[in-house]
């Protein structure tokens, strides 16, 4: 049974743990070394008894533990056969083969829109692809740092209404004086495929569905979401650096009237964004975090709407069509806002039919796609919100979004299981449909240069596709575990991959194959 937190009087999220109706405890040791492994460290100074607002960061091992190569995989151990996540699966009752077709079998796909057609329907109309190509080979996996995913906790059995009329008798009972929990944010909970350590056939968590919580600004660079603390790891020292810790009191150093700045605590962070030296974070209650890189304090912090559906479902940060930089926030309440990043000013506030789960500008500035808790997708302008084009053919929910360099193809990802690509000139149908392995499609990339188009699912498969054999080349990367983020080096050199798991979670490194013909890499 998955559990509820109560801390802070609000609803607080937890790790929920797994059940395995296959395996056994004894025949499913997940952890290499239960009792000897220290799990967590304290990045914060002062008095060490104080940890009231301490960092959340968690790792399976003291930094300079002999161990810490055990934990890490290289390129050269994997050429010799070890698992790229460091799983020992000659040490379990059961092969890498059997798992993965377990998984296959027992996962099952959400719906917020029952789908009348069978999936060999759906399938039909999806583009072949040859499969198996090398187009990223893997160079590097660390436990160093582990990405994080959150996580309301219901019982798989719980319908929407059944978890508002407990929300309801919570509050009731003044158990929880503050709970910004409501029905449409109910439909934010999605049945949870189970990670590496689970069976969803009998008990299961819910997970909140957006998965940008990894970014790369160069190949050597990354940042990405551990508990309450956005970390930069590095993968040229292989080492972590806590650039953002969101537990303790947050005071932006902007003082202008106008922008309206708001002390913010332990705000759990949703969704984030990092460009340009400015790192912009989401939160679970409508919070909107930017922090320059160079800088120790934050410069801006707000909480953009006092709306029960608060959450912040997506940020982004672009170039407008003047040559400004924005930052956007996508809101649970319908709402689309663009903020001045110079001075954090809010310039616009755009109104959907919809709570809108994510948005994505043209490269030109121009357009911008509005995707949300509708199967049709919205091209607008970015300046003024007017709605421009609607996208029709998905079947559920839309969650990512990307824009090809070119700006004229736009992909957008849904809970159908579908990427669809469309030629903005002519947005009647899609060009094409590309279809995932098992799950919904929560995060889509393109590489800088427009040559590839990288597709992750929630849990265990990243599609990776070349354009330039008209998407019909696909590698597919095949793990276990919940994907918390994917990001393409800004030079195309670089994927990383964060994998959100107790206690294989880790950062994933595959570099570009310039040799199509041979690569390296065991995947």
């Amino acid at each position: 049974m998955a559990e509820f937190q109560f801390q802070n009087d609000e609803l607080e999220l937890v790790e929920d743990y797994y059940e395995t109706a296959d395996f056994d405890d004894e025949t499913f040791p997940f952890s290499e070394d239960n009792s000897s492994i220290p799990r967590t460290y304290n990045t914060s100074s002062g008095d060490d008894n104080d940890d009231s607002f301490g960092s959340d960061v968690e790792d399976d091992f003291d930094l300079v533990d002999i161990g810490k190569s055990k934990m890490d995989t290289t390129a050269g151990e994997a050429r010799k056969g070890k698992d790229i996540q460091g799983i020992p699966w000659e040490r379990l009752n059961f092969t890498r083969d059997k798992y993965r077709e377990t998984r296959l079998k027992q996962y099952k796909n959400y719906e917020s829109i029952p789908s009348h057609n069978s999936p060999s329907h759906l399938h039909k109309d999806c583009k072949q692809v040859e499969k198996g190509h090398n187009l990223y080979g893997f160079q590097f996996n660390t436990r160093l740092v582990k990405s994080s995913i959150v996580h309301f906790q219901i019982c798989q059995g719980l319908t929407i209404a059944t978890l508002a009329i407990m929300l309801y008798v919570l509050q009731t009972l003044n158990q929880i004086k503050r709970c910004h929990v409501s029905f449409n944010a109910c439909r934010k909970l999605t049945y949870r495929g189970s990670g590496l350590t689970g069976n969803e056939s009998r008990s299961a968590g819910s997970q909140y569905q957006l998965r940008n919580l990894l970014w790369a600004t160069s190949k050597h660079d990354v940042y990405l979401l551990q508990n309450y603390s956005v970390m930069h790891w590095s993968a040229l020292r292989r080492n972590t650096t806590e650039v953002l810790n969101a537990a303790r009191p947050i005071v932006p150093t902007t003082e202008s009237s106008r922008s309206l700045p708001q002390t913010l605590s332990r705000v759990q962070i949703s969704t984030m964004s990092v460009k340009d030296n400015l790192l912009v974070a989401g939160g679970f209650h409508g919070e909107l975090i930017c922090k320059h890189l160079n800088q120790p304090d934050v410069a801006f912090s707000t909480k953009v709407t006092t709306d029960e559906d608060a959450i912040t479902n997506a940020v982004d940060i672009v170039e407008s069509s003047s040559g400004s930089k924005w930052v956007i926030a996508a809101n649970n309440d319908a709402q689309v806002r663009v903020f001045d990043a110079a001075n954090f000013i809010c310039l616009n506030r755009f109104c959907f039919p919809w709570s809108v789960n994510n948005t994505s500008t043209s490269p030109d500035g121009k357009l911008m796609a509005v995707l949300g808790d509708s199967s049709e997708c919205l091209v607008s302008d970015s300046n003024t919100g007017k709605v421009i084009n609607t996208l029709k053919g998905h079947l559920d929910y839309s969650f990512a979004s990307a824009w090809h360099p070119d700006g004229r193809v736009l992909a957008t990802g849904n809970q159908d299981t579908t990427c669809r690509l469309w030629d903005i000139r002519n947005t009647s149908q899609s060009l094409d449909i590309l279809k995932g392995r098992m799950g919904a499609i929560r995060a889509l990339k393109f590489t800088s240069d427009g040559r590839f188009l990288a597709m992750a699912e929630p849990a265990d498969f990243i599609h990776i596709f070349d354009t330039q054999s008209g998407y019909g080349k696909e590698q597919e990367i095949d793990l276990f575990g919940e994907i918390a983020g994917i990001s393409f080096s800004p030079d195309t050199e670089a994927l990383f991959v964060g994998v959100a798991d107790r206690t294989y979670g880790s950062v994933l490194e595959f570099n570009r194959s310039r040799c199509m013909g041979y690569s390296e890499a065991i995947f």
